[in-house]
């Protein structure tokens, strides 16, 4: 005897079960929704403590306190990382912040700070330039260096003027100077200053360019400096084959032709 044929399930009938099957979902998902807000909204997850690690030399519990908490809203699941880090990043000397939850209610915040290598602009002036060649600000009486160099020159170019100061340092100190100031004019040209009091035109061109410059003159400047018994007042770089100093009391000059095509008299 053949089977019967199973009879079709009307098209109203699948939409009921599919209608109804769609609902459970969405009921399911709204259950789950509010049992998560629930448990998120819990004291159990209120943000309790803040781990920094890193850099802290010239911030502690009190200072960080102080700047960041009242920027801080929410807990463990809520808070806003990206507000959080640029509230760190927004405290005097801190460079950069890494932040992460710690669960169930802490967060680990790593800290890098500025390494202040030198003072930028005027002297005075409350801007100083860190081991990247960024330039910051912070009070001048937290810099834990005696002394640093101050450095100038147009906008966005601390990074070369750091680089070049690193580079000419070590040679005038070979000669027991200090290089106090370095300044990079609008028009691309070098000049420095040394602890005595001293100026030197140092002229245009590269890194490379300027330290072979400044080589030749520190070589022979000592000469000069024995013969007279004089300290330098100034000295002008600014010479294809040559440069022009002044000492205390004495005018010498070495002839050349400057940059500029003109010699000197």
């Amino acid at each position: 005897m053949p089977l019967s044929k199973p009879m079709p399930v009307p098209v109203d009938i699948k939409l009921m079960n599919t209608l109804s099957g769609a609902l459970g979902l969405t009921f399911a998902a709204m259950l789950l929704g509010l049992a998560g807000s629930w448990l998120m909204r819990q004291p159990l997850f209120n943000l309790t403590a803040i781990h920094v690690i890193g850099d802290v030399a010239h911030n502690n519990a009190v200072t960080l306190r102080a700047n960041v908490a009242p920027r801080l809203a929410g807990n463990f699941f809520t808070v806003d990382l990206s507000r959080t880090r640029a509230a760190f990043e927004a405290v005097p000397w801190v460079r950069s912040a890494r932040v992460q939850r710690e669960f169930p209610n802490r967060l680990r915040v790593q800290l890098q700070e500025h390494q202040a290598m030198a003072y930028w602009g005027t002297e005075g002036d409350a801007r100083l330039v860190n081991s990247f060649g960024e330039v910051f600000e912070a009070n001048p009486g937290d810099v834990e260096a005696e002394s640093l160099p101050l450095l100038s020159g147009p906008e966005g170019q601390a990074a070369l003027v750091l680089q070049l100061h690193q580079v000419l340092a070590p040679m005038f100190d070979e000669f027991d100077t200090v290089l106090e100031q370095l300044h990079l004019t609008s028009q691309g040209s070098w000049r420095a200053r040394l602890d005595n009091g001293a100026v030197i035109e140092i002229g245009h061109g590269s890194v490379a360019e300027v330290q072979a410059r400044v080589r030749r003159f520190l070589d022979t400047l000592t000469q000069a400096s024995a013969k007279y018994g004089r300290d330098l007042e100034s000295a002008d770089l600014r010479y294809s084959n040559g440069y022009a100093i002044k000492l205390r009391g004495v005018t010498t000059l070495v002839a050349g032709e400057k940059e500029d095509g003109q010699k000197k008299r």
